[in-house]
């Protein structure tokens, strides 16, 4: 039987029941070969030669491939149709080859299908082609370049930055943009400006609403009236005067829906809807796929095959109507740069199919189908139809004019299942419905507002915004827009809070060092330009390496030339460029560098293993120290008085506020200190409070079984009662200060009784099934650290913003095995098992 390979086994379930059982379908299980992670993976002396590795857990998957091949030497690559899926061909081809499993006689073919419907995969079948020498030589380019720069950029920050992980290609570039877009935020200096409104009546009584756009004559700028008195003018200018309706005038206008998803658009629609990031919506949209609801979710097309327009016709003139069928199919042009990656766009692959009939449980996926779905079906559907009416009305001496606007739908098209979603949306006056207005009617006065309002700083970017902005750029690709986004976060360069990015002190460092000594690499027209040269190479008018020559030659001189400079040297560029950021003006006039605890020392750029951070010049006589993002005039550092002859006082560190009793000297270089707990603010610390923290821990009294001290006290997990080895957490910080020996008994009694029971009775989260290669079921549990996936006795941690409903068989396996070649289980275990099925 022919031997068909795929990606994954989901894919190769539902192949398998399209090709029946003259074929046998495997899954490689993604990449089988990567470079190896170590020096000299890519060697530039001997004209780039790449040393591929078959990876530990790739290599039972390679085996089984080249096991069923002994039967029949016909090999069918049928893995993604990007640049991507290419590679995956490509690498088992030689592999396989390596393994002399394939031989002179062996028909190697690739095929592609966009659909994994029956129809789709049947064609595929009938077209086979040899792998595109073209897009693996693109994907060759990019897998050294980004090898090149992180395995020679990276070690360059560790000694330089202490605390910075690793640098690459794309995700700088795209950290660069979170962390100019926050310094953007920090420079901004709000203005003031007013708005007048007056709720006015027709003469029979329908009240509307109109801003005031003319005052003394003049057309009135958004930023004309600057302030309340100028604001209070204006009203009585209004007030004192009698308003009629000037001119009244109604245009038709329409609204033409949005052209179907790619990938870009499907992750900022997914976001802007549900909230859902980047690698949450391609890892739903890769099972939809996987079973064959959607078409291939990476591509940067946007043309629908001719069948399917047609599909989508028939399946809007069934539910809405001949009405929303407009005359003719709407044609939308690929913006794609790349031809090799312009596929189709995202898509249902029945267009008669809503959510309700997809078989899945999985919410993400039913809510990311209803939207490919709407969209698909929006997209071709007629346009919507309003009349925009606008409204002028002024004083007799043409002084004081006001306008009121407003929309009516006169037909809704394909608003009647599908509106897309805006970044930031503010709100808008037209879509109101005015009452009927008459030209030359009165407009009763009812009531006229001023409105203070303030420019706003540029918003923060969310992960759908973050992805437009680079596409914009011309940075990264469609596959690529997930991994770059989680990479930053992963890294903890960024992080995400209420759906915004906002960089770390890390990430903010990382950014500077970059942008003074490796300008040219996190440049947006460098990095755009050279995936420009990708798509050349893919589209096979020009050579890969000399792309990879061209760049290497000017970036190992970049290297050396950083890697002889001090710490000390980098530190204090990095301190000149953040200067106006770390010491911002001090509303005293005083120098803004002097230390405001000990008054003598200066402040200055410092790091960590955490990062970043201002710290005072005469440490360790003076401890001062502030995050970068602290602000300099607000630090919080106060003395809140004395006890027993010691200064007790607020500080600010690196790590949040806390209070210390003393000063470091020789002999006790670390004084008592105590951070401030969650949800105590420094605004409200007094010297009853610090010494309340500084007296922690807090004895209880001895234990009526054995006599040992109960304590308790605030610790990395929160507040806490204490006996011998065992800890019960508290729900509330003033427990640990009002807590009686009744109560800390009763709480550390539960705690010994949920360890003595807690894991054989925990109940799972989520219940996968059986490992699929070596027995043993597999769950997601509940766990002190977080939820994490078990299987025998490997717990692996799931990655951080996965929910446990997320997780997929697939993912669990990968997790496990990956948790196992850290510890070096993998094979023991796996022995273990066989052996326990043998017998």
């Amino acid at each position: 039987m022919p031997v068909v390979v795929v990606e994954s086994p989901a894919k190769a379930k539902t192949i398998n029941k399209y090709l029946g059982s003259d074929y046998t379908v495997l899954a490689s299980y993604g990449h089988v070969r990567d470079l190896p992670a170590k020096d000299g993976s890519v060697d530039p002396e001997h004209d780039f030669d790449m040393k591929w590795e078959v990876g530990y857990d790739s290599r039972k998957h390679v085996k089984a491939i080249a096991d069923a091949l002994k039967n029949d030497q016909t090999l069918i690559l049928a893995t993604d149709p990007d640049r991507e899926g290419e590679a995956i061909s490509w690498h088992l081809e030689e592999a396989l080859r390596k393994r002399k499993a394939i031989k002179k006689d062996t028909k190697v073919s690739r095929v592609v299908f966009n659909a994994i419907t029956k129809s789709a995969v049947t064609e595929a079948m009938k077209n086979p082609r040899d792998v595109d020498g073209d897009l693996v030589e693109a994907y060759l380019a990019r897998r050294a370049l980004d090898y090149l720069v992180g395995f020679n950029l990276s070690p360059v920050l560790w000694r330089k930055l202490p605390g910075a992980k690793s640098a690459g290609r794309v995700q700088s570039v795209c950290l660069r943009l979170i962390v100019e877009r926050e310094m953007e935020i920090e420079a901004f200096k709000p203005r003031e400006y007013w708005s007048v409104k007056a709720l006015l009546a027709t003469p029979r009584g329908q009240e509307f609403e109109a801003r005031l756009t003319i005052l003394a004559g003049k057309k009135l700028d958004k930023y004309d009236i600057e302030n309340g008195t100028q604001a209070e003018l204006a009203v009585q200018a209004i007030q004192s005067r009698d308003l009629s309706v000037l001119s009244v005038e109604a245009k038709p206008t329409s609204r033409n829906p949005a052209p179907p998803f790619m990938t870009s658009t499907l992750q900022q629609e997914a976001s802007r809807k549900f909230g859902m990031g980047a690698r949450q919506t391609m890892s739903a949209a890769q099972r939809l796929y996987e079973a064959g609801y959607i078409t291939y979710m990476r591509t940067d097309g946007i043309d629908m095959a001719p069948e399917a327009v047609m599909a989508a016709r028939d399946a809007i003139k069934d539910r809405f109507g001949e009405n929303y069928v407009p005359k003719s199919p709407r044609m939308y042009k690929n913006k794609a740069k790349n031809a090799q990656e312009a596929h189709e766009c995202i898509r249902p692959t029945d267009m008669t199919r809503d959510a309700k009939a997809i078989k899945t449980t999985d919410a993400d996926q039913r809510k990311l189908y209803d939207l490919i779905w709407k969209r698909t079906l929006a997209c071709q559907m007629e346009g919507a139809r309003m009349e925009r009416t606008t409204v002028d009305i002024g004083s007799a001496d043409g002084q004081v004019g006001l306008r009121a606007t407003g929309q009516v739908v006169l037909f809704d098209g394909f608003l009647k299942i599908y509106e897309e979603g805006r970044d930031d949306q503010v709100a808008d006056d037209d879509d109101k419905r005015l009452p009927q207005i008459s030209q030359g009617d009165k407009a009763n006065k009812r009531s006229v507002t001023p409105e203070q309002h303030f420019t706003q700083p540029p918003p923060r970017y969310t992960e759908a915004t973050l992805v437009k902005k680079m596409e914009e750029l011309g940075i990264g690709r469609p596959s690529t827009y997930a991994s770059i986004v989680t990479t930053i976060q992963d890294r903890e360069y960024v992080r995400k809070d209420k759906n915004r990015l906002i960089p770390e002190d890390k990430g903010r460092i990382v950014t500077i060092f970059l942008l003074n000594f490796f300008r040219k690499y996190v440049g947006y027209e460098f990095t755009a330009d050279l995936e420009d040269e990708l798509d050349t190479v893919s589209a096979g008018n020009l050579d890969y390496k000399e792309v990879l020559s061209r760049f290497w030659r000017d970036f190992s001189a970049a290297i050396a030339e950083t890697s002889e400079l001090r710490i000390t040297e980098v530190l204090d560029v990095l301190d000149d460029a953040l200067a106006p950021t770390l010491y911002p003006p001090r509303e005293d006039g005083s120098d803004p560098r002097v230390c405001p605890l000990c008054g003598e020392g200066s402040l200055h750029l410092k790091t960590s293993r955490t990062g970043g951070f201002v710290g005072c010049s005469r440490y360790p006589e003076c401890r001062y120290t502030r995050p970068i993002g602290g602000d300099a005039n607000d630090a919080g550092d106060r003395i809140l008085g004395e006890d027993d002859g010691d200064e007790i006082s607020l500080r600010s560190g690196r790590f949040g506020p806390y209070v210390q009793r003393g000063e470091a000297t020789e002999e006790n270089k670390k004084p008592p200190r105590a951070s401030l707990p969650k949800g105590w603010s420094p605004d409200d610390m007094d010297l009853e409070k610090a010494l309340m923290l500084l007296s922690l821990p807090r004895e209880i009294g001895p234990h009526p079984d054995d006599g040992e001290m109960i304590e308790a006290g605030i610790g990395r997990y929160g507040p806490y009662v204490k006996h011998g080895r065992l800890y019960a957490n508290l729900k509330e910080v003033d427990d640990v200060f009002t807590i009686g020996m009744n109560r800390a008994v009763e709480e550390l009694a539960k705690k010994a009784a949920s360890r003595g029971q807690g894991r054989a009775t925990a109940k799972p989260l989520k219940e996968l099934g059986d490992h699929p290669e070596s027995g043993g079921p597999v769950n997601v549990l509940d766990g002190r650290y977080g939820p994490y996936v078990k299987w025998d006795k490997i717990n692996a941690t799931l990655p951080k913003g996965t929910e446990p409903q997320d997780v997929t068989m697939d993912m669990a396996v990968q997790l496990i095995a990956e948790k196992a070649a850290k510890k070096g289980k993998g094979r023991k275990t796996t022995t273990r098992k066989k052996a326990t099925a043998k017998k």
